[in-house]
C-alpha cells in the first residue's frame, strides 16, 4: 500500500495522462464509482486498484493473468478519490469499503471473486471479513496488512542488482519509491509501472490526502482473526520493500484454503516485474475457485 501515488509524491502532484484503456467493456457508475464491465453471465473478478491507482491501471496489472480462462466477467472499479469516481463521503477505510460493498450488492447478483492489489488487496481482506456473503474468493497481490509504516515487517536485504539508467525515465520525485517499491529494476519494467500510474481520471487529491493522513487509513478490525473459508490466493514480493512479505504469510492462519507465494525479483508491482509468475499463480487460484 503506497502513500506515494500516481499522482502524490510527498504531496506533490505528478502528471496525468488521460489515454484510454482501449478495453472493449461497459462504462458504468455502481453508488458513484467508475466501473468498467467486461458484463456477460460469467463469474465475475472485481478488481481493486492500489492506492491512487485508476482502474484502467488495474486492469494493465490483472487483465493479462485473469486472460485465457472462458466464464469470467472482468470488473475494474474506481475506488472513491480514485480515477473517475469521485471522493464522496468520509475520507476513512471504512467508507471506501462500504461504498465498494454497496457497489458489489447493487451492481452483481452472486458472490464475486476478489482480486486485490496493495490498498485495494487490504480492503478485499477487510470485505472477506465484514461481508463475506459477498466473497467468492481472493486474490490478494502485495496486501497491506497494517497501514503504519512503523508497524510493518519489512525486509532489510537489498534487491537483485539494477540496469544501469533504470531510473532514468522516471520523474526525480518518484526515484525513492521505485527504489523501495521495485525488485526487477530495469527500464521495460519502470516505463510500465509509469504508465500504470498515470493512466485514467485525474482522481480527488484532497481526498486521498484526508484519507492517507487520517485516523481512519486504518480499517478497525485490521488486526482480527477472522476465518475465510473461500479459495484464497496470497502473493508477494521477495523484494518488496513497501509492505513487505512476512506480514503477508501470518495472513494464512485466517485462510484454510489459502496458498502464499513470496516471489523471487520482485517487489511491490510484482504484476509488472514477474508476468510469467504472476499468470500462472493467477490460473491456478481461479482453477482452485471454479473447481
Amino acid at each position: 500500500m503506497i502513500k506515494a501515488s500516481r499522482r502524490r509524491v510527498r504531496g506533490q502532484i505528478v502528471a496525468v495522462s488521460r489515454s484510454s484503456s482501449g478495453c472493449s467493456r461497459l462504462y458504468a457508475r455502481a453508488v458513484g464509482l467508475a466501473v468498467d464491465d467486461a458484463a456477460g453471465s460469467g463469474s465475475p473478478v472485481v478488481c481493486l486498484p492500489m492506492l491512487g491507482m485508476s482502474r484502467v491501471g488495474t486492469a494493465m496489472a490483472f487483465s493479462p493473468a485473469l486472460g485465457g480462462r472462458s466464464g469470467l466477467r472482468e470488473v475494474y472499479l474506481d475506488l472513491p478519490g480514485h480515477g473517475d469516481s469521485p471522493g464522496e463521503g468520509a475520507a476513512d477505510s471504512q467508507t471506501v469499503l462500504d461504498a465498494v460493498c454497496e457497489g458489489l450488492e447493487r451492481h452483481l447478483q452472486q458472490p464475486a471473486l476478489l482480486a486485490g492489489a496493495s490498498y485495494g488487496a487490504y480492503l478485499a481482506a477487510g470485505i472477506a471479513r465484514q461481508r463475506p456473503h459477498l466473497v467468492g474468493g481472493l486474490l490478494l497481490v502485495c496486501p497491506g496488512v497494517r497501514v503504519g509504516v512503523q508497524e510493518r515487517d519489512l525486509p532489510a536485504d537489498e534487491p537483485p542488482p539494477a540496469e544501469p539508467g533504470w531510473l532514468d525515465e522516471a520523474p526525480a520525485e518518484l526515484h525513492g519509491h521505485l527504489d523501495r517499491a521495485l525488485g526487477q529494476r530495469t527500464r521495460a519494467v519502470v516505463a510500465q509501472v509509469l504508465q500504470a500510474l498515470t493512466l485514467g481520471g485525474p482522481g480527488d487529491e484532497q481526498y486521498l490526502n484526508a484519507l492517507t493522513d487520517g485516523a481512519g487509513y486504518a480499517l478497525a478490525d485490521q488486526n482480527a482473526d477472522v476465518v475465510f473459508n473461500g479459495p484464497v490466493a496470497v502473493v508477494a514480493g521477495r523484494n518488496d520493500r513497501v509492505v513487505g512479505y512476512a506480514d503477508q504469510f501470518r495472513l494464512l492462519r485466517n485462510y484454510p484454503r489459502g496458498t502464499y507465494s513470496a516471489v523471487a525479483a520482485a517487489g511491490h508491482y510484482l504484476p509488472f516485474e514477474q508476468p510469467a509468475v504472476f499468470r500462472a499463480l493467477t490460473q491456478d487460484w481461479l482453477r482452485r475457485c471454479t473447481a
